[in-house]
């Protein structure tokens, strides 16, 4: 076979494999049978590698799998993929509708679809093809899974149209094939995947794309970014023109023209959730109108034309066997009860939490005692209460211990604190716990060093404290169970990098007692250097908006300890950044808007607006938000049922808003 001719066999294999792969995957009505499209996806494999220079990568045979990844890269989201609000009830959803009708009056249009239990993804196409796919991961930054998003046969590698476009969907595991991979599983005496929504995330994060080409996992497309010239003007009508070029959309949707018709279509899924062969934890409400889209606009977290039903909690009943107690790294005992294992939610539930010691008597929760647990928001379980009609007197009372499990110093209960708490620094259990925190997504963001690895370093006493993960060699780390040279070479190469982070992760990571991850932003941006915040004093700190008196004390209690300093010194040394890399804080003198400098006050139920994102915008623009009306206020914003705060203001002559007033102004 000459080339011009292998050339052309070649595009007509890529033309028929497609269309026959987009009549099996995304319309599920295959025209030839199983060995045709085998037959003749051989064939193309022997065409490319005869002649290599013809393989694309929109070719079908990308579709298995390519070379194991090092690492996965960074993905600066152009058009970011922003989380959703929730409702939990009827009353929310009227709720929402209210607002949507009060942006942009009465003449609405809703488009409902179901909301896949699965993992968001960005796939962005050029000319038609399939260039790039990433996570959602913040929101603005993802991964890039490109090689597995190709294993995914309902994603199309080129569209019917030439296109250049970015599109949003999720990818999930259908029911059967969750099934099929825990069975195998648990065959092979591995721990299964605790429900498809983690089988699908952690198929598509294996730096090996040959492992989620084996997961048979699929996708239901639901929007397009960025709309550009396609012309679309309503979501319905996008989702119309994802399904023209060849995506895969989930037909189970509905567009309505009130918000009762909304409801009754919730309902009719609410019932029939079971039966359908994916998981879905709800249904997500969008305003169909695009032009209303943008009226509405959004918030700092959330668009206000869209909100997401989430389906009630799902309650069961299980025997209670025992209670486990954990050490955390501040050194507080929680206990876990250990349940017989019991399907909630579509997943196995064996532990709940019992958060602490009041709770268990305020429940008279026995040892042996049959409860009700469900999972709040479909993710945590919790036990609700007990089922004393079931007691058959065998139960036995639980108690405390009065030394910590793990390292038996005495434990004690600190004045106005519910928990218990081992105070010995040198618990093993805070220690291991704390360094778990240290390279966790939030703090140091260190891939590859998860509570397994941590758990092996710390019991071959090659760790003690942070600094020593910096001190790490590759026969030490080599040396550990399921860790190759590749693995080890990802992992130091991730330990040197996370020395580049900014001041925020390290402040976070270090665990300091009452910071959290917005706290420790906070505080880097405001001292810069980690130098500056070990020397500042307590009114310097407490000074700053959002730092009270407990966490201030907290930090210079912190940064008082000798073995603190010592560590500081230590990492330093080690090259760990000192300092705020990050964009600055806007002062109150840098800032030319109304409430630059001013004091203000929020209170009441805002319609518009949430109380957090009000917040964000205001202190955004330089002003400081506090919680309690005095005669240094400048301002007070009241929303619906605003009590007492309200009467105060206007005692004290102080002006006052709604929450139009302070649209306006955020709008300027």
């Amino acid at each position: 076979m000459d080339k011009q001719i292998a050339q052309e066999r070649v595009n007509e294999l890529h033309e028929l494999l497609n269309q026959y792969n987009y009549e099996y995957h995304v319309l599920d009505k295959p025209s030839v049978p199983d060995s045709e499209y085998d037959r003749l996806m051989k064939e193309l494999y022997e065409l490319e590698a005869e002649y290599p220079e013809f393989k694309s990568p929109d070719s079908p045979t990308q579709r298995v799998g390519g070379e194991i990844l090092e690492a996965f890269e960074k993905v600066q989201h152009k058009t970011p993929m922003l989380s959703l609000g929730n409702a939990f009830n009827e009353q929310d959803l009227r709720d929402f509708d209210r607002r949507v009708r009060q942006g942009v009056g009465d003449d609405v249009q809703y488009m409902v679809e179901l909301k896949i239990d699965g993992l968001a993804v960005s796939l962005r196409y050029e000319n038609g093809t399939f260039v790039q796919g990433a996570t959602r991961g913040d929101g603005t930054t993802g991964e890039d899974i490109t090689e597995n998003l190709k294993t995914i046969r309902s994603i199309p590698l080129r569209l019917k149209k030439s296109l250049s476009i970015e599109v949003r969907g999720e990818a999930f595991m259908p029911k059967r094939s969750f099934e099929k991979l825990n069975q195998a599983k648990i065959e092979k005496e591995e721990e299964p995947f605790a429900n498809p929504r983690n089988a699908a995330a952690g198929s598509l994060r294996q730096l090996d794309p040959k492992i989620a080409a084996k997961r048979n996992l699929d996708i239901y497309v639901y929007s397009i970014a960025d709309l550009g010239e396609t012309g679309v003007i309503k979501q319905s009508q996008g989702l119309d023109l994802l399904d023209e070029l060849g995506f895969k959309s989930n037909k189970e949707r509905k567009q309505c023209q009130s918000i009762d018709e909304v409801i009754d279509f919730i309902q009719s899924f609410q019932e029939q959730r079971g039966q359908l062969p994916y998981e879905i934890d709800g249904l997500v409400v969008k305003v169909d109108y695009l032009e209303q889209q943008e009226k509405l606009g959004y918030t700092a977290k959330s668009p206000r034309w869209a909100i997401a039903y989430k389906f009630p909690a799902e309650e069961v009943m299980t025997k209670l066997l025992a209670i486990e107690l954990n050490v955390g790294r501040t050194g507080v005992i929680t206990p876990t009860a250990l349940l017989e294992p019991v399907r909630v939610a579509g997943t196995t539930v064996q532990r709940a939490s019992l958060h602490n010691e009041d709770l268990i008597r305020e429940k008279d929760i026995k040892l042996g005692d049959y409860v009700v647990i469900k999972k709040a928001g479909d993710i945590i379980p919790e036990v609700v209460n007990v089922l004393e009609e079931h007691r058959t007197g065998d139960e036995q009372e639980f108690q405390m211990p009065i030394n910590c499990p793990e390292c038996e110093s005495e434990l004690v209960r600190i004045e106005g604190e519910v928990a218990l708490r081992c105070i010995n620094p040198e618990c093993p259990a805070q220690i291991r716990e704390g360094l778990i925190h240290f390279v966790s997504r939030n703090a140091m963001n260190i891939d590859g060093l998860g509570e397994r690895v941590i758990a092996q370093l710390f019991q071959e006493k090659l760790i003690h404290n942070v600094g020593d993960l910096y001190k790490l060699t590759k026969e030490q780390v080599i040396a550990l169970e399921r860790m190759g040279e590749k693995s080890t070479e990802n992992l130091l190469n991730a330990i040197d990098k996370s020395k580049e982070n900014s001041l925020e992760r390290l402040l976070f990571g270090l665990g300091i007692r009452h910071v959290g991850a917005k706290a420790a932003k906070t505080l880097a941006q405001h001292f810069e250097t980690m130098e500056r915040l070990q020397n500042a004093e307590f009114d310097e700190i407490i000074a700053i908006n959002e730092i009270g008196e407990k966490m201030a004390d907290s930090i210079v209690t912190y940064f008082e300890k000798p073995e603190v300093q010592s560590l500081l010194d230590e990492l330093k040394t080690l090259g760990v950044s000192m300092s705020y890399n990050g964009a600055k804080a806007v002062k109150a003198e840098e800032s030319d808007s109304y409430f630059a400098g001013k004091i203000i006050v929020l209170t009441g139920k805002l319609e518009q607006l949430s109380r957090d994102d009000a917040k964000a915008e205001i202190e955004r623009l330089g002003g400081n938000v506090t919680g309690s009306v005095s005669k240094k206020t400048d301002l007070v914003i009241a929303g619906e049922a605003a009590g007492s705060k309200l009467t105060k203001a206007q005692d004290l002559n102080i002006e006052v808003w709604d929450e139009a007033r302070l649209l306006e102004e955020l709008k300027k």
